[in-house]
């Protein structure tokens, strides 16, 4: 693949040989995911009534403005990935975000996954979805990430888009094995994530390794099924083992609104997605407090200085059994490293 590339949205200002990326310290970014409830995935198979989808797009403001409010108290400011649509439908709540703050990114237009787009209908998605949103908020977007983590080897050719769509960052590309989504050999902390022809910087969820694997405690579900103190202790790996020392944890309003109606799910699903709802509220103000939290566009700006240095993954390649990002020297890591991608072995929406 050809690496000589040019990036509008980047100056390369930092030589190869500077010191590594010095984040003082874990640097932890809250995102959250704007969508009304009956977009998820495990309902995507379903005819909704549509009284039930008028009722959650009522609940979209209540449990979003929660959110903000809870972000006040505390001064954090955070990035949401919203949906296009809800743009066009809520404009008032999403400027609301962006006046108090908050960074808006993509979310995708309508909250079809990758896989389901041809290239040209996905450039169409991604130019919508930014300039509903920026007309709404007077701010440009930089940051995109996909519905169900759905940018996957098979699609990597979305990442090129992204680059040429002007987008500075994505957060797409979750390092675990799902039934759903996952890239699981790519690194844990951002890295230049390289499509076919462009590479983009790449922000992904936070994970814990664990016996070998990368277990998925950074947000969604897992964040409500799993005691708060596994996700403690994957901040405590990022911090002190992974370079740069970046988490990005995900949720989404309707996972802080226990009085919404419930959708008719499978038994499977409807634990899946309603696991530990009713704790929500009370686990993520205790996850407020002791944390930095910045804005995954802060991130991006500063990681932009140092490109040279960050470590690359081909997501557009299948991965090579025997390579390991995991147990890469610190050296590769943080004073260079311009060789091959080295990988490792290896209810969300």
């Amino acid at each position: 693949m050809n690496r000589a590339l040019t990036f509008p949205w980047r100056s390369d200002k930092v030589h190869p040989s500077d010191p590594s990326f010095d984040m003082n310290g874990l640097q932890t970014i809250l995102s959250f995911d704007v969508e009304e409830h009956d977009r998820i995935e495990a309902a995507a198979h379903l005819q909704v009534d549509p009284a039930l989808k008028a009722h959650y797009a009522q609940r979209l403001t209540p449990s979003t403005i929660w959110l903000l409010d809870q972000l006040d108290n505390f001064g954090i400011k955070a990035t949401f990935f919203v949906v296009g649509q809800i743009a066009r439908t809520h404009p008032r709540l999403v400027k609301d975000i962006a006046q108090r703050g908050h960074e808006v990114g993509s979310h995708s237009w309508d909250h079809r996954r990758v896989h389901l787009h041809t290239r040209d209908s996905f450039r169409q998605d991604l130019r919508q979805s930014r300039d509903a949103i920026e007309q709404v908020t007077g701010q440009r977007v930089q940051g995109y990430r996909a519905p169900t983590f759905s940018i996957v080897t098979q699609n990597a050719w979305a990442l090129d888009l992204l680059v040429e769509e002007g987008f500075a960052y994505d957060s797409s590309i979750f390092p675990v094995r799902h039934d759903r989504y996952g890239v699981p050999n790519a690194p844990r902390a951002p890295f230049r994530a390289a499509g076919f022809e462009h590479e983009i910087l790449e922000i992904p969820p936070a994970t814990l390794r664990f016996w070998g694997l990368n277990l998925p405690v950074g947000g969604g579900g897992y964040f409500r099924l799993f005691p708060l103190a596994l996700l403690r202790a994957a901040l405590r790996q990022i911090a002190t083992g992974l370079k740069p020392t970046v988490a990005m944890l995900y949720f989404h309003p309707w996972e802080f609104d226990p009085q919404q109606e419930r959708l008719p799910l499978g038994r499977l699903s409807s634990f899946r997605t309603y696991v530990g709802i009713g704790r929500s509220r009370a686990r993520l103000v205790q996850l407020m407090t002791g944390l930095r939290y910045v804005r995954a566009a802060e991130v991006a700006k500063h990681l932009d200085q140092h490109w040279n240095v960050l470590p690359a993954y081909a997501v557009a390649r299948e991965p090579l059994a025997n390579e390991d990002i995991e147990h890469a020297p610190d050296d590769v890591l943080s004073a260079g490293w311009e060789g091959q991608p080295r990988l490792s072995e290896a209810s969300v929406s």
